[in-house]
Protein backbone atom coordinates (compact mmCIF):
# COMPACT_ATOMS: atom_id res chain seq x y z
CA UNK A 1 0.00 0.00 0.00
CA UNK A 2 1.30 3.60 -0.83
CA UNK A 3 0.08 5.14 1.93
CA UNK A 4 -2.45 4.59 4.54
CA UNK A 5 -6.42 5.77 4.41
CA UNK A 6 -9.18 7.02 6.63
CA UNK A 7 -12.02 5.50 4.66
CA UNK A 8 -15.42 6.79 6.06
CA UNK A 9 -18.68 4.65 5.18
CA UNK A 10 -21.47 6.89 4.25
CA UNK A 11 -24.52 4.71 6.05
CA UNK A 12 -27.43 6.99 6.20
CA UNK A 13 -29.22 5.66 3.40
CA UNK A 14 -33.07 4.71 3.73
CA UNK A 15 -32.51 1.79 0.83
CA UNK A 16 -36.55 2.30 -0.15
CA UNK A 17 -36.48 0.66 -3.71
CA UNK A 18 -36.04 -2.84 -1.28
CA UNK A 19 -39.42 -1.91 0.19
CA UNK A 20 -40.62 -4.19 2.30
CA UNK A 21 -37.74 -5.86 3.26
CA UNK A 22 -35.57 -2.56 3.97
CA UNK A 23 -37.34 -0.05 6.40
CA UNK A 24 -37.33 2.65 8.73
CA UNK A 25 -35.37 0.47 11.70
CA UNK A 26 -33.83 -2.05 8.95
CA UNK A 27 -32.12 -0.22 6.22
CA UNK A 28 -30.36 -1.98 2.72
CA UNK A 29 -27.08 -1.41 4.36
CA UNK A 30 -28.24 -3.52 7.00
CA UNK A 31 -29.24 -6.50 5.10
CA UNK A 32 -27.64 -9.65 3.16
CA UNK A 33 -28.93 -9.64 0.07
CA UNK A 34 -25.96 -11.75 -1.59
CA UNK A 35 -26.17 -15.24 -0.05
CA UNK A 36 -23.94 -14.25 2.67
CA UNK A 37 -24.17 -13.92 6.54
CA UNK A 38 -22.45 -10.57 6.28
CA UNK A 39 -24.60 -7.43 6.02
CA UNK A 40 -23.32 -4.82 3.07
CA UNK A 41 -22.07 -2.59 5.54
CA UNK A 42 -20.25 -5.12 7.29
CA UNK A 43 -18.79 -6.33 4.19
CA UNK A 44 -18.44 -2.60 3.58
CA UNK A 45 -16.21 -2.20 6.46
CA UNK A 46 -14.39 -5.45 5.64
CA UNK A 47 -13.61 -4.40 2.51
CA UNK A 48 -11.71 -1.22 3.41
CA UNK A 49 -10.07 -2.55 6.84
CA UNK A 50 -7.15 -3.66 4.51
CA UNK A 51 -6.33 0.10 3.97
CA UNK A 52 -5.95 1.28 7.65
CA UNK A 53 -4.03 0.86 10.99
CA UNK A 54 -6.99 -0.31 12.22
CA UNK A 55 -10.71 0.19 13.63
CA UNK A 56 -9.22 3.11 14.56
CA UNK A 57 -8.80 4.62 11.12
CA UNK A 58 -12.07 3.26 9.69
CA UNK A 59 -15.12 6.04 10.07
CA UNK A 60 -18.75 6.20 9.61
CA UNK A 61 -21.23 9.15 9.21
CA UNK A 62 -25.07 8.39 9.45
CA UNK A 63 -29.08 9.49 10.70
CA UNK A 64 -29.56 9.68 14.40
CA UNK A 65 -31.99 7.15 13.67
CA UNK A 66 -29.84 4.35 12.55
CA UNK A 67 -27.29 5.00 15.34
CA UNK A 68 -27.90 2.00 17.37
CA UNK A 69 -28.38 -0.27 14.25
CA UNK A 70 -24.47 0.84 13.28
CA UNK A 71 -22.79 0.40 16.81
CA UNK A 72 -24.70 -3.25 16.40
CA UNK A 73 -23.50 -4.28 13.47
CA UNK A 74 -19.55 -2.87 13.77
CA UNK A 75 -19.30 -3.32 17.58
CA UNK A 76 -15.32 -2.61 16.72
CA UNK A 77 -15.94 0.98 15.59
CA UNK A 78 -14.65 3.55 18.11
CA UNK A 79 -17.07 6.01 19.17
CA UNK A 80 -15.44 8.93 18.01
CA UNK A 81 -15.30 7.53 14.52
CA UNK A 82 -19.29 7.57 14.40
CA UNK A 83 -20.60 10.87 13.25
CA UNK A 84 -23.94 11.08 13.48
CA UNK A 85 -26.12 13.43 11.84
CA UNK A 86 -29.72 15.13 13.44
CA UNK A 87 -31.11 15.79 10.24
CA UNK A 88 -30.49 14.10 6.38
CA UNK A 89 -28.85 16.84 4.23
CA UNK A 90 -27.69 14.12 1.12
CA UNK A 91 -23.89 13.55 0.62
CA UNK A 92 -22.53 17.13 0.18
CA UNK A 93 -23.07 17.83 3.99
CA UNK A 94 -21.96 14.15 5.07
CA UNK A 95 -18.09 14.72 3.72
CA UNK A 96 -17.59 18.19 4.25
CA UNK A 97 -18.05 17.34 7.75
CA UNK A 98 -16.77 14.33 7.78
CA UNK A 99 -13.19 16.01 6.34
CA UNK A 100 -13.68 18.72 9.11
CA UNK A 101 -13.11 15.97 11.55
CA UNK A 102 -10.74 13.95 10.05
CA UNK A 103 -8.79 16.94 8.72
CA UNK A 104 -8.64 18.42 12.86
CA UNK A 105 -7.41 15.00 14.15
CA UNK A 106 -4.59 14.37 11.48
CA UNK A 107 -4.34 17.23 9.42
CA UNK A 108 -4.34 18.52 5.63
CA UNK A 109 -2.37 15.82 4.24
CA UNK A 110 -4.81 12.55 5.68
CA UNK A 111 -5.83 10.92 2.64
CA UNK A 112 -9.87 10.24 2.95
CA UNK A 113 -11.79 7.88 0.90
CA UNK A 114 -15.54 8.11 0.86
CA UNK A 115 -17.22 4.39 0.50
CA UNK A 116 -21.48 3.82 -0.04
CA UNK A 117 -22.40 1.20 2.56
CA UNK A 118 -24.39 -0.27 0.31
CA UNK A 119 -22.45 -1.89 -3.08
CA UNK A 120 -21.42 -4.96 -3.99
CA UNK A 121 -17.76 -5.44 -5.25
CA UNK A 122 -17.08 -9.19 -7.27
CA UNK A 123 -13.38 -8.73 -6.74
CA UNK A 124 -11.65 -7.56 -3.80
CA UNK A 125 -7.56 -7.78 -5.25
CA UNK A 126 -9.15 -5.96 -8.39
CA UNK A 127 -10.77 -3.57 -6.09
CA UNK A 128 -7.74 -2.89 -3.50
CA UNK A 129 -5.16 -2.39 -6.33
CA UNK A 130 -7.34 0.65 -7.76
CA UNK A 131 -8.24 1.98 -4.68
CA UNK A 132 -4.31 2.04 -3.68
CA UNK A 133 -3.79 3.40 -7.21
CA UNK A 134 -6.20 6.53 -6.20
CA UNK A 135 -4.26 6.66 -2.87
CA UNK A 136 -1.34 7.00 -4.73
CA UNK A 137 -2.63 9.74 -7.09
CA UNK A 138 -4.57 11.27 -4.04
CA UNK A 139 -0.80 11.89 -2.21
CA UNK A 140 1.01 12.79 -4.93
CA UNK A 141 -1.12 15.29 -6.66
CA UNK A 142 -3.77 17.96 -5.59
CA UNK A 143 -6.62 15.80 -6.77
CA UNK A 144 -10.23 14.52 -6.11
CA UNK A 145 -10.20 10.83 -7.29
CA UNK A 146 -13.36 8.98 -8.63
CA UNK A 147 -13.67 5.30 -9.23
CA UNK A 148 -15.37 4.86 -12.35
CA UNK A 149 -16.65 1.49 -13.48
CA UNK A 150 -16.22 0.68 -16.43
CA UNK A 151 -20.23 0.04 -18.71
CA UNK A 152 -21.16 -2.98 -19.03
CA UNK A 153 -24.38 -1.97 -20.53
CA UNK A 154 -26.30 1.14 -21.39
CA UNK A 155 -27.64 1.69 -18.13
CA UNK A 156 -29.95 5.10 -18.08
CA UNK A 157 -29.86 4.51 -14.29
CA UNK A 158 -26.38 5.74 -13.49
CA UNK A 159 -24.26 8.76 -14.11
CA UNK A 160 -21.25 8.95 -16.15
CA UNK A 161 -18.18 10.53 -16.42
CA UNK A 162 -16.04 11.19 -19.70
CA UNK A 163 -12.41 11.30 -19.07
CA UNK A 164 -10.47 14.04 -20.74
CA UNK A 165 -6.23 14.24 -20.91
CA UNK A 166 -4.47 11.10 -19.43
CA UNK A 167 -2.57 12.28 -16.70
CA UNK A 168 -0.54 8.91 -16.15
CA UNK A 169 -0.92 5.72 -14.20
CA UNK A 170 -0.60 4.52 -10.86
CA UNK A 171 -0.53 0.78 -10.47
CA UNK A 172 -0.22 -0.04 -13.76
CA UNK A 173 -3.58 1.90 -13.93
CA UNK A 174 -4.64 4.78 -16.38
CA UNK A 175 -5.96 8.13 -14.68
CA UNK A 176 -7.79 10.74 -16.58
CA UNK A 177 -8.62 14.46 -16.10
CA UNK A 178 -12.74 14.37 -15.95
CA UNK A 179 -14.24 16.22 -19.06
CA UNK A 180 -17.70 16.70 -17.38
CA UNK A 181 -20.23 14.34 -15.37
CA UNK A 182 -23.54 13.42 -17.12
CA UNK A 183 -26.90 12.41 -14.53
CA UNK A 184 -28.52 9.16 -15.81
CA UNK A 185 -28.86 10.15 -19.19
CA UNK A 186 -31.58 8.19 -22.03
CA UNK A 187 -31.17 5.14 -23.41
CA UNK A 188 -29.82 6.90 -26.68
CA UNK A 189 -27.10 8.83 -25.20
CA UNK A 190 -25.64 5.95 -23.00
CA UNK A 191 -25.40 3.88 -26.16
CA UNK A 192 -23.52 6.85 -27.62
CA UNK A 193 -21.91 6.93 -24.47
CA UNK A 194 -20.58 3.13 -24.53
CA UNK A 195 -19.66 2.96 -27.65
CA UNK A 196 -16.74 5.96 -27.20
CA UNK A 197 -14.99 3.88 -24.81
CA UNK A 198 -14.52 7.43 -22.80
CA UNK A 199 -17.14 7.15 -20.07
CA UNK A 200 -17.27 5.77 -16.67
CA UNK A 201 -20.44 4.88 -14.67
CA UNK A 202 -19.93 7.65 -11.53
CA UNK A 203 -19.48 4.92 -8.40
CA UNK A 204 -19.74 7.28 -5.98
CA UNK A 205 -16.35 6.43 -4.26
CA UNK A 206 -14.15 9.09 -3.91
CA UNK A 207 -10.36 10.00 -2.31
CA UNK A 208 -8.56 12.87 -1.85
CA UNK A 209 -6.38 14.65 0.91
CA UNK A 210 -8.59 16.24 3.23
CA UNK A 211 -6.64 20.13 2.47
CA UNK A 212 -7.62 19.84 -1.02
CA UNK A 213 -11.25 19.00 -0.66
CA UNK A 214 -11.60 21.45 1.57
CA UNK A 215 -10.70 24.25 -0.29
CA UNK A 216 -12.44 23.15 -2.86
CA UNK A 217 -15.47 23.39 -0.89
CA UNK A 218 -14.78 26.70 0.34
CA UNK A 219 -14.38 27.91 -3.22
CA UNK A 220 -17.64 25.84 -4.68
CA UNK A 221 -20.02 25.15 -1.73
CA UNK A 222 -19.30 27.81 1.37
CA UNK A 223 -22.89 27.64 1.94
CA UNK A 224 -22.45 24.19 3.71
CA UNK A 225 -18.38 24.39 4.71
CA UNK A 226 -18.64 27.94 6.14
CA UNK A 227 -21.70 26.76 8.22
CA UNK A 228 -20.23 23.58 9.55
CA UNK A 229 -17.02 24.93 10.34
CA UNK A 230 -18.15 27.79 12.22
CA UNK A 231 -21.39 26.24 14.55
CA UNK A 232 -20.63 22.94 14.13
CA UNK A 233 -23.43 19.88 13.43
CA UNK A 234 -25.94 22.03 14.96
CA UNK A 235 -26.96 23.90 11.57
CA UNK A 236 -27.74 20.61 9.83
CA UNK A 237 -31.18 22.03 9.94
CA UNK A 238 -30.68 24.97 8.65
CA UNK A 239 -28.29 23.30 5.16
CA UNK A 240 -29.20 23.22 1.78
CA UNK A 241 -29.77 19.42 0.39
CA UNK A 242 -26.84 18.62 -1.80
CA UNK A 243 -25.32 15.98 -2.98
CA UNK A 244 -21.68 16.55 -3.63
CA UNK A 245 -21.88 15.57 -7.36
CA UNK A 246 -23.92 18.62 -7.76
CA UNK A 247 -22.27 20.96 -4.88
CA UNK A 248 -18.60 20.08 -5.43
CA UNK A 249 -17.55 17.41 -8.51
CA UNK A 250 -19.30 19.18 -11.50
CA UNK A 251 -17.99 22.37 -10.99
CA UNK A 252 -14.30 21.77 -9.43
CA UNK A 253 -10.74 21.43 -12.12
CA UNK A 254 -9.68 18.90 -9.73
CA UNK A 255 -11.89 15.97 -10.59
CA UNK A 256 -9.88 12.89 -11.43
CA UNK A 257 -11.38 9.53 -12.74
CA UNK A 258 -9.70 5.94 -12.61
CA UNK A 259 -11.59 3.51 -14.63
CA UNK A 260 -12.35 0.34 -13.25
CA UNK A 261 -13.16 -2.95 -13.71
CA UNK A 262 -13.70 -5.30 -10.27
CA UNK A 263 -17.23 -6.11 -10.40
CA UNK A 264 -19.32 -4.24 -8.93
CA UNK A 265 -23.37 -3.22 -8.92
CA UNK A 266 -24.83 -0.89 -6.54
CA UNK A 267 -27.99 -3.12 -5.63
CA UNK A 268 -30.23 -0.14 -6.15
CA UNK A 269 -33.87 -2.24 -6.46
CA UNK A 270 -34.75 -5.68 -6.42
CA UNK A 271 -33.46 -6.20 -9.84
CA UNK A 272 -30.01 -6.28 -8.50
CA UNK A 273 -30.53 -9.71 -6.68
CA UNK A 274 -30.98 -11.45 -10.39
CA UNK A 275 -27.98 -9.53 -11.33
CA UNK A 276 -25.62 -11.16 -8.46
CA UNK A 277 -27.77 -14.64 -7.94
CA UNK A 278 -28.79 -15.20 -11.13
CA UNK A 279 -27.98 -19.30 -12.50
CA UNK A 280 -28.38 -20.46 -16.08
CA UNK A 281 -29.89 -23.28 -15.10
CA UNK A 282 -32.55 -21.91 -12.76
CA UNK A 283 -35.45 -19.94 -14.41
CA UNK A 284 -35.76 -18.26 -11.49
CA UNK A 285 -33.83 -16.38 -8.60
CA UNK A 286 -35.25 -17.98 -5.47
CA UNK A 287 -35.10 -16.95 -1.85
CA UNK A 288 -37.28 -18.51 -0.50
CA UNK A 289 -39.69 -21.97 -0.55
CA UNK A 290 -41.07 -21.30 -3.75
CA UNK A 291 -43.59 -23.76 -5.79
CA UNK A 292 -43.74 -22.50 -9.43
CA UNK A 293 -45.88 -23.65 -12.65
CA UNK A 294 -44.71 -22.20 -15.47
CA UNK A 295 -42.97 -19.42 -13.70
CA UNK A 296 -40.17 -17.88 -15.47
CA UNK A 297 -37.70 -14.70 -14.81
CA UNK A 298 -38.77 -14.03 -11.44
CA UNK A 299 -37.57 -12.95 -8.33
CA UNK A 300 -38.88 -14.51 -5.24
CA UNK A 301 -37.86 -13.80 -1.13
CA UNK A 302 -39.54 -14.73 2.20
CA UNK A 303 -37.48 -13.57 5.17
CA UNK A 304 -39.46 -16.64 7.06
CA UNK A 305 -38.42 -20.08 5.71
CA UNK A 306 -41.80 -22.03 6.54
CA UNK A 307 -43.78 -19.33 4.52
CA UNK A 308 -44.52 -21.02 1.20
CA UNK A 309 -44.83 -19.18 -2.51
CA UNK A 310 -46.75 -21.15 -4.95
CA UNK A 311 -47.07 -19.14 -8.70
CA UNK A 312 -48.92 -20.16 -11.48
CA UNK A 313 -48.24 -19.01 -15.09
CA UNK A 314 -45.92 -15.74 -14.01
CA UNK A 315 -43.19 -13.95 -15.63
CA UNK A 316 -40.62 -11.15 -14.83
CA UNK A 317 -42.16 -10.66 -11.51
CA UNK A 318 -40.74 -9.21 -8.07
CA UNK A 319 -42.38 -11.20 -5.07
CA UNK A 320 -41.18 -10.14 -1.38
CA UNK A 321 -42.36 -11.73 1.83
CA UNK A 322 -41.20 -10.28 4.50
CA UNK A 323 -43.43 -10.22 8.01
CA UNK A 324 -47.02 -8.98 7.42
CA UNK A 325 -46.38 -7.54 4.43
CA UNK A 326 -46.26 -9.23 0.55
CA UNK A 327 -45.32 -7.35 -2.70
CA UNK A 328 -45.58 -8.85 -6.09
CA UNK A 329 -44.25 -5.57 -8.59
CA UNK A 330 -43.38 -6.59 -12.40
CA UNK A 331 -39.49 -6.34 -12.85
CA UNK A 332 -39.48 -3.12 -14.83
CA UNK A 333 -41.81 -0.89 -12.58
CA UNK A 334 -40.08 -1.71 -9.21
CA UNK A 335 -38.43 1.64 -8.94
CA UNK A 336 -42.15 2.97 -8.53
CA UNK A 337 -41.86 1.49 -4.63
CA UNK A 338 -40.93 4.87 -3.52
CA UNK A 339 -44.17 6.11 -4.52
CA UNK A 340 -46.44 3.28 -3.32
CA UNK A 341 -44.28 4.36 0.40
CA UNK A 342 -45.27 7.53 0.11
CA UNK A 343 -49.16 6.34 0.08
CA UNK A 344 -48.45 4.43 3.41
CA UNK A 345 -47.08 7.27 4.84
CA UNK A 346 -50.02 9.33 4.43
CA UNK A 347 -52.37 6.68 5.78
CA UNK A 348 -51.81 5.92 9.80
CA UNK A 349 -53.21 2.16 9.01
CA UNK A 350 -49.70 1.03 7.91
CA UNK A 351 -47.44 2.86 10.19
CA UNK A 352 -45.89 -0.20 11.42
CA UNK A 353 -44.98 -1.09 7.27
CA UNK A 354 -42.57 1.52 6.87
Amino acid sequence: MSSSLFPVILAGGKGERFWPLSRQDRPKQFLSLDGSSRSLLQATAERLLNFTGGWDDLWVITSSQLATGIRQQLPELPSPNLLVEPQGRDTAAAVAWTSLEIQKRYGDDAIIGFFPSDHWIADQQAFERTLDAAIQLAASTPAIVTLGIKPTFPSTGYGYIEQGEHIGSFNELPAYHVNRFTEKPNRETAETFMSTGRFSWNSGMFVFRAGVVLKELYTHAPEIIEQIAQKGVDVYPQLPKKSIDYALMEKTNLAYVLPAEFGWDDLGDWNAIERLLKKPENPNVELATHVGLDTQGAIIYATNPEDVVVTIGLEDVVIVRDRNVTLIVNKERTQEIKQVLKTLQSDPRFTDLL
